[in-house]
């Protein structure tokens, strides 16, 4: 099973990725951890492609988690047997930021480089509230729901999210 998750900032598509990797046995990649080294420090753009591209030739089964569309989005997206996207509206995802940010303060979340302690800093919360949602990722989303309307799965708040758990995380 190939599995891309894709959504929102602080929508929960890593913890999700987690989850279907272990129920479906699969290899799990958070382009987060690809794309930040220790520090926050972003990697050269040539380096993540060739890892996330070797991930994807060196992977039967996998669950990728993340957006960044400069990174193999379009194959990503075309091998998938399921995308899930993670639509959460911009104050529910804040409220989990936040909820992340008091779990994980002061130290570095699973899905990230060593070293990138979490943070909640003006910056963020701006690309939560606003930035992150703009025209080209709404008409992005839209495109893949259209575009692979047999493999997309919408998720867009907590009910819908225990729903699709509660039944088996299948499409």
């Amino acid at each position: 099973m190939k599995i891309a998750v894709t959504g929102y900032s602080g929508s929960g598509k890593s913890t999700l990725a987690k989850k279907l990797g272990e129920k479906y046995g699969a290899e799990v990649l958070h382009l987060d951890s690809v794309h930040f080294l220790p520090g926050w420090v972003e990697r050269d753009r040539e380096e993540e492609q060739k890892i996330v591209s070797d991930f994807l030739d060196s992977h039967e089964s996998w669950v990728i988690d993340g957006n960044y569309k400069k990174l193999c989005y379009e194959r990503r997206m075309e091998e998938a047997d399921m995308i899930v996207m993670m639509l959460f509206n911009r104050f529910a995802c804040l409220k989990r930021v936040t909820k992340r940010y008091k779990k994980y303060k002061n130290t570095t979340r699973p899905d990230l480089a060593e070293g990138c302690n979490e943070k909640l800093d003006r910056e963020f919360i701006t690309w939560v509230l606003w930035r992150g949602r703009g025209k080209s990722a709404r008409e992005r989303y839209g495109r893949l729901q259209k575009q692979y309307a047999d493999k997309a799965v919408v998720i867009k708040n907590q009910r819908q999210l225990d729903g699709f758990e509660r039944k088996g995380m299948n499409l």
